[in-house]
């Protein structure tokens, strides 16, 4: 924990910092003789007398530094170790004189002095060895192009987070509340002077005594992590551990702050896991339970992102991560809640069994349908509920309504709600009976019109479902009578590598070769050319369509004859 000495802010002077350094030289010599020769309390002396001999040494490194006279970070720091020295000089009086309150409140004393001589020791130190010195005094090589007012902004940034490194409680409030304006006024200026010292100190910060450092710092925290510039930084310097403490038993902002953060930075699998590690994955269900509806929005998607991770599903279920989710989709009141509700059981059904019985025994097959009845259902519901086809009985599915679902997400869906629709198709259509079932819900001309989809994933899962139903008379005339169909079909035998939709598509129109008209269709469209070059390339039934349109093409050749 870092310790917040609230007494320790020095008095401005108007001596110069070479004066401070004489008279903190001056002293050392004094409080070490005092300290010598006081008799009681000796363990706590002993400390004391050790740290005052570190001093020298410490000062002289300080003066040493180039940059030494140029530095108001150096005399604010000359100025606390003179306070220190004068408190030390004080109480080694008062104890040789044993006229002290009581023995405890002076143990507390020199508790507290000690302390603060081990917060002057280190504050020296970095700004001897993190280059703080150096940092905030000159301007970095990047904006030696720069107008005076821009080195001016780059130097008053380092400085403020020189002071998150080193100083007292009421010098680190000021700096981050500046900090926290500059990250709204200009971020990108900040985020070119950062360090990674200066995250380090920003972690440390997280955990200080304080509430308001802590709810201050998050809120940089956050900013930094919603950047997208750090989120490496952040993660290495440990900042989990403290995030999700925040979530625990934070403040409201500090909590919410918190839970952005994690949602940022879950974005990286590795980062996910660690979340997961760390004991992050029970503070964010509870906040999908009981958080305003920000922080349950972010809870929401930070799980979404540690779902992802496959190792880790087992446990988010052992937290009880799929009741929250199906409750969420129920009765979250943000549709991004929802959304990432649905995306959540998706990742979580997508490769483990028992998660997907988990989530069919929860009533999460119901949740998913209910939720794919809004105006433009999204992937996330259509992929979950293709998970869980399996896992229940077609009957069951049937009964709850899947089919007229379906079609509407193939109608009004979104391009990734399509394509999980038409591949729900294609594990449903395991029997007669659910082909005929689909063939007549209406799903043949929409999935034609996928057929002119931009994208190849979209068009093969298309064909692909196609091909399924055509299996069964009914369906192959209602692609017959589609005028779309064979057009649609001809110019997905594009013999080209990249194109995995040729093998339905000749599935698809070998099935409805035997229409006169539809082998008409074929040729005029092109057909017979791609065949041809498809036959070196043994697709299947490519050379038993070629046969067919060629014979017909002979026949109606002679025909005319």
């Amino acid at each position: 924990m870092i310790e917040d000495w609230e007494r320790d802010v020095p008095v401005n002077d108007s001596q110069s910092i070479e004066e401070w350094l004489l008279r903190a030289q001056e002293l050392v010599p004094v409080a070490l003789e005092k300290a010598r020769k006081v008799k009681g309390f000796p363990g706590r002396w002993k400390m004391i007398i050790s740290k005052l001999e570190q001093i020298p040494s410490r000062l002289s490194d300080l003066s040493s530094h180039p940059c030494f006279s140029k530095n108001t970070l150096c005399k604010e720091q000359l100025q606390a170790v003179s306070k220190a020295l004068n408190e030390s000089i004080e109480l080694a009086e008062v104890c040789m004189r044993e006229k002290y309150e009581g023995k405890l409140r002076m143990q507390s004393d020199l508790d507290a002095l000690t302390g603060k001589m081990d917060l002057n020791l280190r504050d020296c130190g970095l700004l001897i060895k993190t280059g703080v010195l150096g940092e905030v005094t000159f301007p970095f090589p990047t904006v030696t192009n720069s107008t005076e007012q821009e080195i001016s902004i780059h130097a008053d940034i380092r400085e403020l987070l020189a002071r998150l490194q080193i100083g007292h409680l009421e010098a680190k409030h000021r700096a981050l509340d500046r900090l926290v304006e500059l990250m709204k006024e200009d971020e990108k200026t900040v985020l070119a002077v950062l360090g990674r010292s200066n995250i380090a100190a920003l972690v440390q910060l997280l955990t200080a005594t304080s509430p308001k450092i802590r709810e201050k710092t998050v809120k940089v925290i956050c900013s930094l992590a919603e950047s997208g510039s750090c989120e490496n930084w952040l993660a290495s310097e440990g900042v989990l551990t403290p995030l999700i403490r925040l979530v625990e038993s934070g403040s409201a902002v500090g909590r919410e702050k918190a839970v952005i953060s994690l949602q940022r930075l879950s974005m990286s699998a590795e980062t996910a896991s660690s979340i997961v590690e760390h004991g992050g994955a029970r503070p964010l269900i509870e906040m999908c339970q009981a958080g305003d509806l920000v922080s349950q929005a972010s809870a929401a998607c930070a799980l979404k992102n540690l779902s992802a991770v496959p190792k880790v599903r087992q446990n988010l279920a052992e937290e009880g991560i799929i009741k929250v989710m199906i409750d969420l989709l129920n009765c979250g009141i943000l549709l991004g809640s929802k959304e990432y509700a649905a995306e959540c059981l998706q990742n979580l059904t997508s490769n483990n069994e028992n998660l997907r019985r988990t989530v069919v025994s929860e009533g999460g097959v119901q949740s998913l349908l209910a939720y794919l009845d809004g105006p433009q259902p999204q992937e996330s519901a259509v992929g979950a509920l293709r998970n869980l086809v399996g896992s229940v009985s077609l009957d069951v599915l049937v009964s709850l309504g899947l089919i007229p679902r379906l079609a509407h997400v193939l109608k009004s869906g979104s391009v990734g709600a399509q394509q999980a629709a038409a591949s729900a198709v294609c594990l449903l259509c395991s029997s007669v009976e659910m082909k005929k079932l689909v063939g007549e819900s209406g799903y043949i001309p929409l999935l034609v019109k996928m057929l002119e989809a931009k994208t190849n994933g979209v068009r093969e899962v298309a064909a692909q479902a196609i091909s399924s139903l055509v299996t069964i008379a009914h369906n192959r005339r209602e692609v017959k009578r589609d005028d779309k169909s064979v057009p649609n079909l001809v110019q997905l035998l594009d013999p080209s590598p990249q194109n995995t939709t040729k093998k339905y598509a000749v599935l698809c129109l070998v099935s409805i070769s035997s229409s006169k008209k539809c082998r008409k269709m074929m040729i005029s469209y092109g057909a017979i050319g791609y065949l041809k070059k498809m036959m070196e390339m043994d697709v299947p039934r490519a050379k038993k369509l070629l046969e067919r349109l060629e014979r017909g093409k002979l026949k109606s050749l002679f025909i005319r004859k």
